[in-house]
Parts: structure tokens; sequence; C-alpha cells
């Protein structure tokens, strides 16, 4: 592939993730390689990265994951739902496929959480964006490689439940913040495409807003 083609077609893959194929060790290490060339702020490099392939250890995240989507969620804005429902069936699709996902989470072969050392609670907007700013390139690095080895990703964000999570993966929660919560699997089929979006000139800015 091409890079504008990696940039193009690597997807949020939900139904297409292949349940019965492991992902081997070597194939993960290579992806976390390309992800600590990320940028990042200050050169801190505050990010930690937990993999987990055991079986039963993805049945208890399953749950947890399972758990905090069963809570009530927050309604989308109007704005926002303009957008994603500005293509007909595009929704459906991604609802179809969080619903598939929501059914066979403890079948995917691997999970990749990317974490990073300190916590953004009560922080200000600039100390957030520098945080977030130095874990979620790294992330979007890994799972462009993944896309590049033929395997699918999903970015779910962090686990609502994120501290019933750290008690599973024995992560220092108070001291550890998780961003995501990303199932790795190789996909059925590599013939992904661009996704259908709101025209670049209606969200692009010259000068001024």
């Amino acid at each position: 592939m091409t890079p504008d083609e990696l940039l193009s077609t690597t997807r949020a893959v939900r139904k297409r993730l292949d349940l019965t194929r492991p992902v081997p060790r070597e194939l993960i290490e290579e992806c976390l390689k390309m992800a600590v060339q990320a940028p990042t702020g200050r050169n801190r490099q505050r990010w930690h990265f937990v993999v987990v392939t055991e079986k039963r250890q993805r049945e208890r995240l399953a749950a947890v994951w399972r758990e905090g989507m069963n809570q009530p969620g927050t309604p989308m804005p109007e704005e926002d739902a303009q957008r994603a429902y500005a293509f007909p069936g595009s929704m459906e699709r991604v609802w179809e496929g969080l619903q598939h996902l929501y059914e066979h989470i403890h079948e995917v072969p691997a999970f990749f959480i990317p974490c990073i050392t300190g916590r953004t609670e009560n922080l200000s907007v600039l100390e957030q964006a520098n945080t977030f700013g130095s874990i979620m390139p790294a992330a979007w690095s890994f799972m462009l490689a993944a896309r590049a080895r033929g395997l699918g990703t999903a970015w779910l964000g962090p686990l609502r439940l994120e501290r019933k999570g750290a008690a599973v993966l024995g992560i220092p929660y108070e001291r550890v913040m998780q961003v995501a919560f990303v199932p790795l699997a190789y996909t059925i089929g590599t013939d992904f495409k661009p996704a259908r979006r709101v025209p670049m000139e209606e969200v692009t800015h010259w000068d001024r807003w």
C-alpha cells in the first residue's frame, strides 16, 4: 500500500475481525516498534502499552467492556448527529458492527490498551491536550502498522469502567491512565475502502473561522 492508501483505508473493524486466527506475538511486537517511533511531548515517552492475549484475561476484560456499554450514555449533540448521519446507512452499519462486537468481543484474539503516566482529571485544556497528544499518535501508529500487516483494529475509547479494567490488568490507576481499548485480529479480507465523509470544504477554515 502507498501511504495515502494506508491512511485512507484504515477503518474501525468490527464485523470483519477473524476470531479464529491467533495473532503472533512477533507481529504485535513489530507494530509496537512503530508505535514508539511516534512523536511525544518533550520527548518524555510516558507511554505504556498493555497487550492482552491470554484467554482468561480477555474474557475478564470483555466482561468489563460489556458492563460499561450497558450503562446509559450521553446523547449525541445535534451537529455531531448531522455529520454522523450525513450518508444513509452509514450509522446503521456502525451500530450493527458494534452489536456484533458486543456479542463476540471475548473471542477477539488480542487487545491493545495504550496508557500514559499521569491523569488528566481537573487539568487545564492545555495540559490535557499535551497529555493525549503524547499517546494518541503512538496508538494510531500501532493501528496503521497493524493495517499494513493484515490486522484490523477498532478504537473503542477507554473502558467506561476504567478502574475495573485497571484491577484486571494490574495497572496503577491513580497514576496511569488508560486511553483506549482496542481489539486486534487478522481481518476477513483486506479490501477496505475510504469512508464517506462530509466534504473537506465544510470543515476546513482558512485564516479565520
